[in-house]
């Protein structure tokens, strides 16, 4: 959905002021199934195939001619970039930036107030200030989209309703009753029972069955099992049991026994009483459950650069690494995929026996593909895991940003120092391919691909040859995130070392997340407690303590020690 707002306003003003043509076709296309009363009145002026026309040309290519126009045309007519949400006018041709409000001012100057956005061929109504459907529309895009698919070899699944079976129109008929979600409801909220020091395992239950999209697709019944072993072996299916358990209006204490055999079973290193790292048990679980929806006992051929299932489409996303040879500046560029991000708390170079320090964690879908190993690392977080590899982005050598303190003391200042660059020094020397020769360097670590859930965890327990500890800092963290600054079309617009605002790239709804999950630890190292602070409704939190669940403040979880803290995002484009 669209904020409104003085400009949005405007739109509705000028869209007024029409011919009496227009207004007599307004009473007789209201909001309905055929779209909003603007989409009909076009349809009834210019009919649907201008809408096809931009679909096969500049959406969806089923040709190697329209593919090869839509890469050389798509560009905004007023700035001439194409990675700002690129959407083109329905009346005539004209392509507009929707971030840059490039396509709003040719609205304004037009009255031209339909454009189709050339991602995803979804149609907007700028009088409506939103995003239409039409049912017409709607087939059209279905029938290119096909076109587009068998021209490319691949296949498109197409919705099929649900039509309810004998049996579960017997079980409807003996149920009548139907529950409403309302405001105050508390449908999803069920304390667990602790079976021996699995407070870990609870709290990260807490956050997965109230992360929206997840409990989306379990209570719609998504999940097919393909496990050998058949589905009393499968943790996606246990999961399914465990959604609907959730779900289904009981209020007594649930015993996830079943659950807790599973994660033994299929994570071993997991196995038994003691007690384990919240954020391990969680890089454990995605790990099981990626492989299991894809009906794997083993990680063997699994590719997390093009899996498809459930886990990766909500919590992988991409982080870039770019390596800068200081001798000709020639720059070396990974993308790998990461599940969570792991923040360091203590000072830069705090930690460093050599001439890196270790500043941050990322686990990855798998460990099939891992980083170079560049430099030393001595020190790890008691979160790392078989599923996980670490990069580095030690700080050793640099200044610190202007205004930016040594030790963090927010999420923001986490990230920052995560994503600045990092002096590799000279006992890290990489051969450059262009020099063909060893040479210092410089690493860089930025989002290419921002996940829908985004997991951020502080290491706030420490391990060295030396000693253990809990570091107990404040570390303050947002109820909106605005993962902008830290996207690399951000840093590759300011320059590498840029560290300003640039004013080509702008904040955007897209990079934006709101907090619905934080998992803390009390107590230490050798005598600590997990609890989860969880969101039920838009702003309505409560706290998760094993089998006890009360309500609680916005203030009480910001105001959380914080050790993983997840995100969601505001605004979800789907293909």
């Amino acid at each position: 959905m669209v904020v409104c707002d003085t400009k949005s306003r405007s739109f509705k003003q000028t869209f007024k002021t029409g011919t009496d043509a227009i207004l007599e076709l307004l009473d007789t296309h209201r909001m309905s199934l055929s779209g909003c009363e603007h989409v009909g009145v076009f349809k009834a002026l210019k009919g649907t195939q201008p809408y096809r026309i931009v679909l096969t040309h500049f959406v969806w290519n089923s040709t190697g001619e329209s593919a090869k126009r839509k890469a050389q045309t798509c560009v905004c007519y007023t700035c001439r970039q194409h990675d700002n949400r690129l959407h083109s006018c329905l009346y005539c041709v004209f392509f507009g930036c929707y971030n840059a409000r490039h396509i709003h001012e040719h609205v304004l100057s037009t009255r031209h107030n339909l454009a189709v956005d050339l991602s995803y061929g979804a149609l907007y109504c700028f009088a409506c200030m939103d995003y239409v459907y039409d049912a017409e529309l709607e087939r059209i895009a279905h029938e290119e989209r096909c076109k587009a698919a068998r021209y490319q070899g691949c296949s498109i699944q197409s919705f099929s309703s649900w039509e309810a079976s004998q049996s579960e129109v017997e079980l409807l008929q003996l149920n009548p009753k139907r529950r409403k979600i309302t405001t105050n409801s508390t449908i999803g909220l069920r304390g667990l029972i602790n079976l021996g020091n699995t407070c870990f395992m609870n709290c990260i239950v807490q956050a997965l069955t109230h992360t929206p999209l997840l409990r989306d697709y379990f209570l719609s019944d998504k999940h097919t099992c393909h496990m050998e072993q058949g589905k009393e072996q499968c943790l996606v299916c246990e999961m399914s049991r465990l959604f609907q358990e959730f779900y289904s209006g009981l209020r007594s204490v649930h015993i996830p026994y079943r659950l807790l055999h599973l994660v033994w079973t299929h994570a071993r290193h997991l196995a038994g009483y003691e007690q384990q790292d919240a954020h391990e048990f969680f890089i454990a679980a995605l790990n099981v459950l990626h492989r299991h929806c894809k009906g794997h006992n083993g990680i063997a051929g699994n590719n997390p650069h093009h899996c498809t299932c459930i886990i990766d489409q909500i919590f992988t996303g991409g982080l870039q690494s770019d390596v800068t040879c200081q001798a000709c500046c020639g720059v070396s560029t990974t993308v790998d995929p990461f599940w969570d991000i792991s923040l360091d708390l203590g000072p830069s170079g705090s930690h460093s026996t050599g001439n890196t320090s270790s500043a941050a964690t990322c686990s990855s879908s798998s460990n099939n593909h891992p980083p170079p190993d560049i430099g030393n690392d001595n020190s790890s977080s008691s979160g790392s895991s078989t599923s996980s590899y670490s990069v580095h982005n030690g700080d050793t050598g640099l200044m610190s940003p202007t205004g930016f303190d040594d030790v963090p003391s927010s999420l923001d200042d986490c990230l920052r120092r995560f994503t600045r660059p990092e002096h590799l020094g000279s006992g890290a020397k990489i051969k450059c391919s262009t020099c063909q020769s060893y040479q210092e360097s410089t690493k860089q670590l930025t989002m290419k691909k921002l996940p829908l859930v985004a997991c951020f965890h502080l290491k706030r327990f420490e391990h060295s040859t030396r000693f253990r500890k809990k570091i107990s800092s404040i570390i303050s963290f947002p109820h909106e995130l605005d993962m902008t600054p830290y996207m690399s079309t951000h840093r590759r617009a300011n320059g590498w070392r840029g560290h300003t605002q640039s004013p080509s790239i702008t904040s955007t709804s897209d990079n934006k997340y709101s907090l619905f999950a934080v998992v803390n630890h009390l107590g230490t190292l050798e005598a600590g407690h997990y609890t989860c602070f969880i969101r039920q409704h838009k702003n309505q939190w409560f706290k998760c303590d094993d089998a006890t669940i009360t309500k609680a403040s916005v203030h009480e979880v910001l105001h959380s020690e914080g050790y993983l803290l997840f995100y969601h995002k505001r605004i979800l484009e789907y293909e």
